[in-house]
């Protein structure tokens, strides 16, 4: 089975870029990047240091409800999205692990998915839960915040 991983998706970023609410319902924050490794959830990559970026509550889901996770999240001020890619993206090969949860078709996360994940193991993780037919898709988040970093669909 193949798969891709993909960014946050345009329509969503040029909103909050133009000043349209995050998932707490504020204005993202606009600060330029110190060059720490601010992944941005758009390009998948690190924001260069001097870079301007936001800082901003986001929920990767359709709606409310327990499941529909919220959390901070890193985007450049301005950058073209990174393309749904079978190869991992710089802002994931870079980094040692990840927390990695499926998700079902409620969105809802699918029980006994979540599992700290080395890099070098993620491919064949999201691979492994996308092969069950319950899994709509996979997410990474960081192994240490919790943070959304992107999204796996079967490719």
């Amino acid at each position: 089975m193949s798969i891709a991983f993909y960014p946050i998706d345009p329509e969503t970023v040029a909103a909050l870029r133009a000043g349209g609410p995050d998932a707490y319902g504020l204005k993202a924050e606009r600060t330029r990047s110190d060059g720490s490794g601010n992944p941005c959830r758009h390009c998948l990559r690190d924001i260069p240091e001097g870079v301007e970026m936001l800082i901003l509550a986001h929920r990767p889901f359709p709606a409310l409800q327990p499941y529909a996770e919220t959390g901070p999240i890193f985007l450049c001020g301005d950058c073209a999205p990174a393309a749904p890619s079978q190869e991992l993206p710089p802002v994931v090969a870079s980094r040692a692990q990840f927390l990695v949860k499926a998700y079902g078709h409620d969105d809802r996360i699918r029980y006994g998915t979540g599992r700290i994940t080395p890099v070098p193991e993620l491919a064949s993780r999201c691979e492994a839960l996308l092969a069950e037919p319950e899994t709509a898709y996979v997410d990474l988040r960081s192994a240490s915040n919790n943070c959304f970093i992107c999204r796996v669909r079967r490719g």
